[in-house]
């Protein structure tokens, strides 16, 4: 069996791959992965939509996983196009009517959308740029791939299950950071919300199944979730500062504390025209930099699975140990508190 892995050096490209090559001799198919990505060794070069695939891509393809996406939340419109549109069409030129083609979107282009998290009419109802795109991506997909389709969506992606291992530290790490160092100050949110995370070897293991089984008749998609069983705002930072403190108790040092938790609208409202006159520039861009999780770690409903995630939280704490024992000088430092400016 052929298969092309974009993105074959991001977070869930790196894991898929060790996942697939674990898991296809069981199958009892030969598998040949032939992994792409625009850097790094061991993989094929190429910058999709940019230039022409490489001679080493032409032919047919049994399966496509298409795993290469900018995330960044701060896309505009034109940079969303080029990062992840572009690449998507260039993709469905490799395949043919009998290539299934695996597309990796997130489960955010689904569930709600707080009216106070949208972004105006660039994005077309969406928080964001990079939600935008993978939506269109999904339209171009269903669309324009003759053979047969798996949309896979998953949500907040941290480390491995049991040991908290992942190839970069993106995304909700930034929250990690934030509050060792002291500028998450507040965690603004609905303490009851939703917050959805799937470990990546969950995200791996649902790709992987998408690969090694038989291709859908119809498209498919495939939501990765734990649904009803998802951490709530307020669980998700008592699981993050039980297992930080536990880490720094271990180490002799001092705990971290609670930050308080503010509801979004109390926030916009009161907190944020005062912290923009008074905080430091700094401050007020790590403000600016932990407003873009408020949407997603306080959803008023989790996503409906299909793709069951169980125990998030043991998944969580698995996380932020291991990024404390590699980041330990992060981990183990002291808070510097917020001061306002003197006016």
């Amino acid at each position: 069996m052929r298969v092309l892995l974009t993105g074959a050096t991001g977070v869930v490209g790196t894991e898929l791959a060790h996942h697939l090559r674990a898991a296809a001799p069981e199958h009892g198919r030969p598998l040949d992965l032939v992994p792409v990505a625009r850097r790094g060794d061991g993989v094929v070069h190429w910058r999709m939509g940019a230039e022409p695939p490489p001679a080493a891509l032409t032919g047919h393809w049994d399966v496509i996983v298409h795993a290469a996406a900018s995330t960044r939340w701060t896309l505009g419109r034109a940079e969303a196009t080029a990062a992840n549109l572009d690449p998507l069409h260039a993709v469905l030129a490799l395949a043919d009517p009998d290539t299934h083609l695996v597309q990796v979107s997130t489960a955010y282009v689904g569930g709600d959308r707080n009216p106070e998290d949208l972004r105006g009419s660039e994005f077309a109802g969406y928080r964001n740029g990079y939600e935008w795109s993978k939506a269109r991506c999904e339209e171009l997909a269903r669309e324009l791939h003759p053979g047969p389709l798996t949309l896979v969506r998953p949500p907040l992606v941290v480390g491995r299950r049991r040991t908290g291992e992942i190839a970069r530290f993106s995304g909700p790490y930034t929250m990690l950071q934030a509050m060792v160092s002291g500028t998450a100050a507040v965690v603004v949110g609905d303490p009851a919300g939703h917050a959805e995370i799937s470990p990546v070897d969950e995200v791996a293991a649902a790709l992987a199944a998408a690969v090694l089984s038989p291709p859908p008749d119809r498209p498919r998609t495939e939501v990765i979730a734990a649904g009803p069983d998802s951490l709530d705002l307020g669980t998700l930072v008592d699981v993050i500062l039980d297992t930080l403190n536990a880490f720094r108790a271990a180490h002799g040092t001092a705990p971290l504390d609670r930050p308080p938790l503010v509801p979004t609208e109390s926030w916009n409202r009161f907190f944020l025209p005062l912290s923009e006159r008074h905080l430091s520039p700094v401050q007020n861009q790590a403000v600016k930099l932990l407003a873009m999780f408020q949407s997603y770690t306080s959803m008023r409903r989790p996503f409906t699975p299909t793709w069951k995630v169980p125990d998030p939280a043991t998944a969580m704490a698995a996380s932020v140990h291991h990024w404390a024992t590699r980041r330990p000088r992060l981990a183990l430092a002291r808070p510097e508190p917020w001061t306002l400016l003197a006016p």
